[in-house]
């Protein structure tokens, strides 16, 4: 089944919600996105703004992944996919669109939160993508990564 990128609109908040409980590691539910404030129309309401642009993958119609970024300070703040599609490059892709994005608005270095755990697929993940570790530890207790990008 061909999966279709494109940017994320508003109307996708509630599906990016769904599927972030859904996923196998770092998975939350609506109710404890809720509680860190995160709800259908704050997410809407971001992706209007223009203030965490993302992008989304497809597959016949229905959302398997997508991936957010904070447009002023750098960060990617969520990649996610549903369990089905992992492996197949959908979440490389995805954070390639990101980046692109971040470049292109001339931001020099991106971050992002990352289990410090080996052993969860995330980790190894962004590394081999390039990403770095800066030795600090964000509050929830990830390990922060970097990439810096050419201008």
């Amino acid at each position: 089944m061909p999966v279709v990128y494109r940017p994320a609109v508003p109307a996708d908040a509630a599906a990016c919600i769904d599927l972030r409980g859904r996923t196998r590691e770092n998975a939350f539910s609506a109710e404890q996105l809720a509680a860190l404030g995160i709800t259908v129309e704050s997410w809407a309401a971001g992706i209007a703004q223009g203030g965490f642009p993302g992008h989304v993958a497809e597959a016949d119609g229905a959302l398997v992944g997508y991936c957010f970024g904070d447009r002023d300070s750098g960060e990617i703040i969520v990649l996610a996919l549903l369990p089905a599609w992992e492996g197949k490059g959908i979440g490389k892709a995805l954070l390639a669109q990101m980046v692109d994005d971040f470049q292109r608005w001339g931001m020099e270095r991106l971050f992002l939160g990352c289990a410090a755990d080996p052993t969860v697929r995330s980790h190894g993940f962004y590394r081999h993508l390039g990403w770095r570790p800066t030795g600090e530890i964000d509050d929830l207790g990830d390990e922060v990564l970097e990439l810096h990008l050419r201008a």
